[in-house]
């Protein structure tokens, strides 16, 4: 691994997905071949952002700001995906199997068809030279879905997760990454 001040983050993540249950589950737990959402193209891109509110006095001399407002979320170009993947992307949404006619149907939309499930979102960058990155949320996607299929590229679905607060500090991102182990405690 190089010193922290040298490493360079270059590279796209696997996602993985689980339901969100009311804790926030270990890497470990979620970052499973049967949890991974889909492949992506052009990588992902994780976004936060927060408004805040400023005050100083009309000389000058005193000034403070307080943070408001905070907005993060997830976006993801996923070009391998299935009707069971939509079911993770669309609250309204159902997916019913005929395994006699092998044959997969994917309702979207309509109320009756409501999930009302929060989502686990881990984005795993593998970097075997500097160490591997693990970005967890918790949240919905706020982008709801469209298919476009082209002579020319893939089909991809893009949806943009919004993060919700996954622990009792109102934390939206848990950003983990891989540092040289010491035994120093």
């Amino acid at each position: 691994m190089r010193t922290e001040a040298e490493k360079i983050t270059l590279g796209s993540v696997l996602n993985y997905i689980m339901e969100y249950t009311g804790d926030l589950p270990e890497i470990e737990d979620i970052c499973k071949p049967e949890n991974l959402l889909g492949k992506t193209k052009r990588g992902a891109q994780v976004l936060y952002s927060c408004t805040k509110h400023e005050e100083t006095d009309d000389q000058g001399t005193v000034y403070k700001e307080v943070i408001t407002a905070e907005e993060a979320s997830v976006k993801l170009g996923l070009i391998t995906f299935n009707g069971n993947t939509m079911a993770k992307l669309v609250d309204r949404c159902k997916v019913t199997e005929d395994k006699a006619k092998g044959r997969r149907t994917v309702k979207i939309g309509g109320g009756g068809n409501a999930q009302g499930k929060r989502w686990v979102l881990c984005c795993h960058h593998e970097d075997k030279k500097d160490g591997d990155i693990w970005v967890r949320i918790v949240g919905t996607n706020k982008n709801g879905l469209s298919l476009t299929y082209a002579l020319d590229d893939a089909t991809k679905l893009e949806p943009e997760f919004r993060c919700q607060p996954a622990d009792g500090e109102g934390t939206l991102i848990y950003y983990d990454e891989q540092i040289k182990k010491t035994t120093e405690t």
